[in-house]
């Protein structure tokens, strides 16, 4: 299992070479087109990426080299696995239907969190941050997707939107960072993705990215708290 997390963190790295210059779901892909949609964070929040890419290989390969009968890391393994393999295919499903993209975005956000809490206390650098990280920008970015999704297929306005599914993404980031304590770099990937939203809308105290600077700002208290955590 080891040896498969680390294949999977790195087949998941390389999955944008399969679908180069992918830059969000395209507009038309929807029946109501989604043109600079309120609920998307702005387009240089995506570099947290490369973070989350290069920290789940070197977590991966540290366990894999020094953890690897350590129990404490073994029932992480498998939903990390599990997250992984799916996100490793998740850009070509992207490109052909945002319904199953968005399905499987929550899988991985799921299994991420599965995997979140199993993470052992100790090498937190290793383990419960970079799954942190990822696993933070994940239930922005799946409350995201599922808010694209009541716009582009007319269940709501985009305004609506983005005001129901940025609530939805606080809420979920308070109720998980306070339940789990630790791994602060899930509420930073999180305060990252809102004060993108919050650039995207233009701060304007009248639009959506007030509630997602607000958002960023109630965040803050239970991110800093996870720093002083005892393991």
């Amino acid at each position: 299992m080891p040896a498969l997390v680390l294949i999977l963190a790195l087949t998941f790295a390389l999955s944008p070479f399969w679908v180069p210059g992918f830059g969000g779901f395209d507009a038309d892909q929807f029946p109501i087109p989604q043109v600079d949609p309120p609920v998307q964070p702005a387009g240089y929040a995506f570099v947290i990426w490369g973070v989350i890419y290069l920290w789940l290989i070197v977590g991966a390969g540290f366990g894999a080299l020094r953890r690897w009968n350590a129990p404490d890391w073994a029932e992480m393994r498998m939903p990390l696995a599990l997250s992984l393999a799916v996100g490793s295919v998740w850009l070509p499903v992207a490109v052909r239907s945002p319904v199953w993209a968005t399905v499987l975005i929550w899988v991985m956000l799921v299994t991420a969190l599965v995997a979140l809490w199993r993470s052992p206390r100790l090498d937190a650098w290793a383990a419960a941050w970079p799954v942190g990280l990822y696993a933070g920008w994940l239930s922005a970015a799946s409350c995201v997707a599922l808010g694209l999704l009541l716009a582009g297929y007319g269940f709501t306005s985009e305004r609506t939107a983005a005001w129901m599914m940025v609530t939805a993404a606080v809420v979920l980031a308070l109720v998980i960072q306070r339940g789990l304590g630790r791994a602060p770099t899930y509420g930073i990937a999180v305060i990252w993705a809102l004060i993108a939203v919050a650039v995207q809308n233009g701060f304007d105290p009248r639009s959506v990215g007030a509630l997602a600077l607000l958002g960023a700002v109630v965040m803050i208290r239970p991110t800093v708290r996870a720093f002083t955590a005892k393991p």
